[in-house]
């Protein structure tokens, strides 16, 4: 894949986390409510950089989880061979809260709607929430993320690629050409 541009930058990617708790914080009248939810993989370390900022804010602790929703999804038997399940780790209880539910890229909508019926199946929440760091459009679901820290409308053949120090060793959002394979 051949990077296009590199569309944020470390110190625009903490800037945009702030931005997002902020707006978090705003819409709902304060955290006292909130439980925030990390989407395996990289929306579970977003989801803890916003609830970190979160607690710097607003002064309160809101619950933080993850989410891993591959035997959810609708391409589970035909599109991963050997899928990689990994673990949920929700040890608190979603009745009546108001669900922040975190990921890195927003695309055709398929992955948030096997996370709200993986959601779904741990309770019933008051409200689940939509928080993604990139939407690039194309979506297949009517869905819509209610925060979004940067729109990068792309083409077919353009990915977002995000990259995060705990797992890529940089911060960093780029767009990369995926038909030069």
């Amino acid at each position: 894949m051949e990077i296009k541009a590199k569309v944020i930058d470390e110190e625009g990617l903490l800037r945009t986390v702030t931005r997002l708790a902020h707006e978090i914080i705003e819409k709902n009248k304060g955290s006292h409510n909130l439980v925030l939810i990390g989407m395996r993989t990289r929306g579970e370390f977003i989801a803890n950089r916003i609830h970190e900022k979160i607690k710097e804010i607003d002064n309160t602790n809101p619950d933080l989880g993850i989410l891993d929703v591959t035997l959810y999804r609708d391409d589970f038997r035909t599109r991963l061979k050997q899928p990689q399940v990994s673990v949920t780790d929700i040890t608190f209880d979603v009745n009546d809260k108001d669900i922040i539910l975190i990921d890195d890229v927003l695309y055709t909508g398929r992955t948030v709607r096997a996370a709200l019926d993986a959601l779904m199946d741990l309770g019933r929440p008051n409200s689940i929430q939509l928080c993604v760091l990139v939407d690039r459009g194309h979506r297949e679901m009517p869905i819509k993320a209610d925060f979004v820290g940067k729109n990068i409308p792309t083409s077919i053949n353009e990915e977002v690629k995000v990259k995060l120090k705990e797992i890529d060793g940089e911060d960093a959002v780029y767009l990369v050409d995926s038909s030069k394979v």
